[in-house]
């Protein structure tokens, strides 16, 4: 057992917080004491790190929300949330300060800098994020999910992969089942929260799938608040069985289930898909920043284990058309899910975790 302290600096979204949750899991397996410091936002994402992680909300913000005089505040409140981060590290230092990006992060990780801590930024996209392109210069190791990643000039990469949380890990390389004529299960995830595209696009495509196939289909869907009266009224009209709900807590265990997954391209989606093993539909987000989604997919699209489709492009007849390229071919969607699985990083947890204790020791 050791009394060393990692302390977790992420936030903002389950991107951010789902890696940063598996590397908790795998530093406290290793007898280390953990902390995550993070937002009132991002505090809302900590449901699933262990009980013995001890959470420190600690005030940060974004240029991308409020308004005029929101964004005039940003600057002061990221300062107090720096000067609260420094006075903590200060009574209970850590061994090692890890960043997994956000605005959230920029406190501790601005405390790392001012008292000497070794830190590490771990990227989970195939482009740098504003707050770790910031800090990569300034940083003793910098971790990446996606190789080859966009990095600043001089700054050197390490290739870890995607940290995926325990219930993933639990399900890496589950027999795949391919379609046939037992009931199809479809899995569709659109961010944390869901995304209004899908819940646009979805139903309609689904909708236009030949009896036959629809209706064996068992769908699970992520969709935002608001639009779930409409979601669930178009798929009862149609007697399609569906689980609408705006956020699911054991995607591992669905994602292990399904015969497809459509999903955007965010890194954890990815690392999810790749690591269990599964055929997919990716439809980058197109507003993210550096059009990192698409690099994300990347990976999966080249190795035949997923199509891609540009939000531009996603129409319910395009992606009709793929859905039954998929579900209508049981050798094709196969060879996707073992595609996805060759590719996959279930070890990116252990990579990781291997990297902060050798930060530690001055490696």
């Amino acid at each position: 057992m050791t009394d060393r302290l990692l302390l977790i600096a992420a936030g903002g979204t389950g991107g951010h917080m789902f890696p940063a949750q598996a590397l908790a899991e795998a530093m406290l397996a290793r007898g280390w004491r953990v902390k995550l410091s993070t937002d009132p936002r991002g505090a809302r994402y900590t449901q699933g790190f262990p009980a013995a992680v001890k959470i420190e909300v600690t005030d940060s913000a974004t240029f991308a929300r409020g308004g005029i005089l929101g964004r005039i505040a940003v600057p002061f409140r990221i300062a107090g949330g720096a000067l609260t981060a420094t006075f903590r590290m200060g009574r209970d230092r850590p061994a090692v300060v890890v960043g997994f990006g956000g605005y959230p992060a920029i406190p501790a990780m601005v405390a790392a800098w001012v008292r000497r801590v070794p830190r590490l930024i771990h990227e989970q996209n195939g482009v740098l994020g504003r707050v770790n392109r910031l800090f990569a210069p300034r940083v003793h190791k910098v971790a990446c999910s996606i190789w080859p990643t966009d990095l600043p000039a001089g700054v050197e990469g390490i290739a870890t992969g995607n940290p995926v949380r325990g219930a993933v890990r639990d399900r890496a390389g589950a027999p795949y089942v391919p379609p046939g004529d037992q009931p199809l299960s479809v899995l569709v995830i659109g961010g944390s929260q869901g995304a209004r595209i899908l819940s646009d696009v979805v139903p309609p495509a689904i909708l236009s799938l030949p009896a036959p196939l629809r209706n064996r289909l068992r769908l699970s869907q992520q969709v935002r608040e608001e639009d779930v009266a409409r979601v669930t009224a178009a798929y009862d009209g149609a007697g399609i069985s569906a689980d609408l709900r705006t956020f699911f807590d054991d995607i591992p265990a669905r994602m292990a289930e399904a015969q497809l997954v459509i999903s955007r391209a965010g890194a954890s989606s990815v690392a999810d898909i790749a690591a269990i093993g599964r055929p997919s539909i990716l439809i980058p987000y197109a507003a993210a920043a550096s059009d990192h989604q698409t690099a994300n997919a990347r990976g999966l699209v080249g190795a035949g284990a997923a199509v891609a489709i540009p939000e531009r492009d996603l129409t319910p007849e395009t992606l009709a058309t793929a859905i039954r390229g998929v579900l209508d071919d049981p050798a094709r969607a196969a060879a996707m899910a073992e595609a996805a699985r060759s590719i996959g990083k279930p070890d990116a947890t252990e990579r990781l975790a291997a990297l902060v204790e050798d930060l530690a020791l001055g490696r």
